[in-house]
């Protein structure tokens, strides 16, 4: 692509309408996990079509049984001689996690705004700016630069962008079945991801999967008053309780059955490496206001985010929980309950497994039900392939440090059916910081994120065509 940096200073001269473009899709409530926001996921989608359509990209929305995806194609330059370049699969989602509690937010969750810090720093700022309308557009607004600049793209590129992947991935795979010829590519690219640094990019080789489960204990026919059926009852907190602080031994070992079949152990290389990170466990934890890490006791902080299962409890009702107070024992209980995969890890078998320690610790009165919310088994990315070699020089281009090659505490399920039921690898490439508050109140993208994110993209799109 010999028209480079004049594509780079395009995206320099059009950035004020970037960040437009993205304050506006920002602005859309897509929800996923809310049913009341259905209609907003529709509309981010429909956004999303008429935008790239507006690039040249054949676009359309595609309905599933949940919120729908946005599918995207454009054709790669005419080769010569019957050449055939390259075909990318660009993946990003335009659902967002909720945005309790509320009065938590400095500004508020869907008017998004640039904020400069007291160092000078500006950030983005809104519910998706990071996780992942900002990141996601950072590609879109590098075949814009690319596009205007020289009439066309000199790669194939499909894009798939998904409005459930922070609600479980319910119609991932159906859809993925129905549509495997049409996303089949040579390379998926994923922008999902972090650096290393606020000043080193990062590519991840490694990613964890997931199972999400949720668990129910009932005990009595109804709600009973403490002080007639105290002790004699049996009370669903108690036992759900007990069983949940079951799940790990007192080194942080978890307990299910079979948990570690399939576990790796890192490769002595590969931790040296991760040493020369310059990782310090006492800033990540002190960050968040801890300093004594919880997981397995004979791990290190970075092992245990990076390379090792977990089991986590994500939430836990029951009972009375309003103003003043109540003496009930309540008829249910439940939970919601994740673990992340390494390695070969089954997340069948997992989910069993759990269901079963669960079962196994009941009264024989009492009952459990379960509800499946999603998995995925982890992934590994082949160090050797030419294209990591061509995005690491791309990115060092951009960034002037050499491109960390790192692992991922956190799941993007749709990774894994790229690798298992696409057969395709996948760049893990993004621009996100530990500080960016996803998931969280506050949440925000640097301003220079995504700026030398749409520079990055530029980059890397010009090194795959090579």
């Amino acid at each position: 692509m010999p028209n480079l940096s004049s594509i780079l200073e395009r995206v320099d001269d059009n950035l004020e309408d970037a960040v437009a473009r993205l304050f506006e899709l920002v602005r859309i409530k897509s929800i996923s996990t809310d049913p009341a926001h259905a209609g907003d996921c529709v509309a981010a989608a429909e956004w999303l079509v008429a935008d790239l359509r507006e690039i040249g990209f054949d676009a359309r929305v595609v309905p599933t049984t949940g919120h729908p995806m946005v599918l995207a194609h454009h054709a790669g330059p005419s080769g010569s001689h019957g050449s055939v370049v390259p075909h990318v699969l660009f993946y990003g989602h335009y659902d967002v996690q909720p945005v309790d509690p509320l009065n938590l937010w400095e500004c508020p969750p869907f008017e998004p705004r640039v904020v400069t810090t007291p160092d000078g720093t500006k950030h983005l700022t809104g519910r998706g700016t990071s996780d992942d309308k900002g990141q996601l557009m950072t590609f879109v607004e590098a075949c814009r630069a690319i596009k205007a600049e020289t009439g066309g793209l000199p790669i194939a590129v499909t894009i798939l962008f998904e409005g459930e992947e922070e609600s479980g991935s319910q119609s991932l795979g159906p859809f993925l079945e129905e549509y495997a010829g049409e996303l089949k590519a040579d390379l998926a690219l994923v922008c999902d991801t972090g650096m290393w640094d606020r000043s080193t990019p990062a590519i991840s080789t490694a990613l964890r999967g997931l199972v999400g489960e949720e668990v129910i204990v009932t005990a009595a026919s109804r709600d009973l008053h403490s002080g007639m059926y105290g002790s004699a009852a049996a009370n669903p907190i108690h036992l759900l309780a007990r069983i949940l602080g079951e799940l790990h031994d007192e080194d942080g070992v978890v307990a299910l059955p079979g948990f570690y079949d399939g576990v790796p152990e890192v490769p002595a290389e590969i931790l040296e490496m991760w040493k020369g990170l310059g990782f310090s466990e006492s800033q990540f934890l002190g960050e968040v206001g801890l300093s004594v890490p919880a997981g397995e006791k004979s791990r290190t902080v970075l092992e245990q985010v990076w390379s090792r299962p977990t089991a986590e409890i994500n939430g836990i009702w029951g009972g009375y929980d309003g103003e003043g107070f109540k003496t009930v024992i309540p008829a249910k209980a439940g939970a919601k309950v994740s673990f992340r995969l390494v390695g070969e890890q089954n997340p069948d078998l997992i989910r069993e497994s759990f269901r079963e320690f669960v079962r196994a610790r009941l009264p024989a009165d009492c009952k459990a039900e379960f509800h499946n919310h999603g998995g995925s088994p982890a992934i590994t990315l082949d160090v050797t392939l030419p294209e990591l070699k061509k995005a690491t020089a791309a990115l060092k281009d951009e960034w002037g440090k050499d491109t960390a090659l790192i692992a991922m505490g956190g799941s993007i399920p749709i990774v894994g059916n790229f690798q298992a039921r696409l057969g395709m690898n996948s760049l893990l490439i993004g621009f996100a910081h530990m500080d960016d508050n996803i998931h969280s109140p506050n949440e925000k993208y640097d301003l220079a994120s995504f700026h030398k994110g749409i520079r990055s993209w530029a980059r890397i799109i010009e090194a795959l065509s090579s």
